[in-house]
């Protein structure tokens, strides 16, 4: 019986798929860690710890500087970037790339900011050429701050970051660069001072491989001269208590204790494992996907090859088809859930995640149910896009 049946929720065989672009699949090893007795967070054991993982956070990014660490979502460390950096009425630049970076500019306007956008139709990456244009024609330097997503979570395309600091580079233009890495962090390689980032925002539940709930931002010394001048209200948000941490291990309020135990854990698999071999297998099995949907004869969202997201894929089912009521089959018939069409792709598409503690016989299982899903819900198949994955799996390098 799949339905509830007599008010009892309904219960589903097996292992649940969870292939959404995060949260993401927690390993054994950090969940046992997190179950740890609860240890007082102004104790000397505690700071240890704190030092820890607030330096391994850092070197994960490639900061020099230390990072601010909250007890919250991705959303709020959104937050925490502008009110440290802006002041009322500041102009900043947002582009028009998917559902998130609407979300993070509507925030902006909330929080008393004058957004200026560049459209977009969410299927390429940012243009370094239109960075430059936009800079060049403020010459006033009115613009106080870029506002980019490194990989749009909703639509699966990856915006190069180097060229665009390259491009305000060029025009000599004082603005700063925010750049929201959610869903890529841990996963693809990113470098915050390398590539001259003032702001780098992600959170814990994605290639970090942890529940959500934590919120970070790294600091460049630009941004915090900025902080010194900024009038935007903060309390909670407020990076100078939360960067001393690293020096002292004490945050000015509660931090998730256990969270931590689980991130210094996340921290020492990463390391493990390095992130050469990381990122690698996250684009292998980013390419098997795409062949995947390929072989089904479906589109895919991202439409510049070289701005494909290497965390997940969206695909496009043809006209005429409900994308989620495709997803509601999967997950009752599989245990299998997949990421849902957001904003202008809601009901066109849905998001295969292949991010974080994942290998190739997940993925491939992940594909199988979506394949058994598609074909039981009467999209047109062109062939097994199964079969074109597991033949590229087999054969590409692990």
């Amino acid at each position: 019986m799949g339905a509830a049946h007599h008010g009892r929720m309904e219960q589903l065989d097996g292992r649940h798929f969870l292939q959404i672009p995060g949260p993401t699949n927690v390993p054994d090893r950090v969940l046992r860690a997190m179950s740890a007795p609860t240890i007082d967070h102004r104790g000397p054991e505690f700071a240890e710890l704190a030092k820890h993982v607030l330096a391994g956070l850092a070197d994960l990014c490639g900061a020099t500087r230390p990072v601010a660490l909250y007890p919250s979502s991705g959303t709020g460390a959104w937050e925490a970037a502008l009110v440290n950096t802006l002041s009322p009425g500041d102009t900043v630049l947002a582009f028009d790339t998917g559902h998130f970076a609407t979300l993070w500019r509507a925030m902006a306007e909330r929080i008393g900011l004058r957004v200026e956008v560049a459209e977009g139709d969410w299927r390429r990456g940012i243009q370094a050429d239109v960075v430059a244009s936009r800079l060049a024609a403020d010459g006033q330097h009115r613009i106080k701050a870029i506002m980019v997503v490194h990989n749009e979570t909703s639509t699966g395309v990856t915006s190069a970051i180097p060229p665009v600091r390259a491009a305000m580079d060029q025009a000599g233009h004082p603005a700063l660069l925010l750049v929201d890495t959610v869903s890529s962090l841990g996963s693809v390689d990113y470098q915050h001072d390398a590539w001259g980032v003032d702001v780098t925002i992600w959170g814990s539940q994605k290639g970090m491989m942890l529940p959500p709930g934590l919120g970070m931002n790294a600091v460049s010394n630009k941004a915090l001269r900025a902080a010194a001048n900024a009038k935007l209200p903060r309390s909670y948000w407020d990076w100078m208590p939360l960067l001393a941490a690293a020096d002292t291990g004490q945050f000015p309020y509660t931090p998730a204790t256990n969270l931590l135990f689980g991130l210094r854990e996340a921290l020492a698999l990463i390391g493990e494992r390095g992130l050469p071999a990381i990122f690698d297998r996250h684009r292998r099995h980013a390419e098997a996907t795409r062949r995947a949907a390929r072989g089904w004869g479906l589109e895919i969202w991202c439409q510049d090859r070289n701005a494909y997201s290497s965390t997940l894929t969206a695909v496009l089912l043809p006209e005429g088809h409900d994308a989620d009521l495709v997803r509601e089959s999967i997950r009752r018939r599989f245990n299998l859930s997949l990421g849902a069409g957001l904003g202008r792709l809601a009901g066109r598409a849905f998001r295969i995640g292949h991010l974080g503690d994942l290998n190739d016989l997940m993925l491939a299982g992940t594909l199988c149910g979506v394949e058994m899903g598609l074909a039981g819900t009467g999209i047109p198949l062109a062939g097994s896009g199964v079969l074109e994955a597991l033949s590229y799996l087999g054969s590409a390098e692990g």
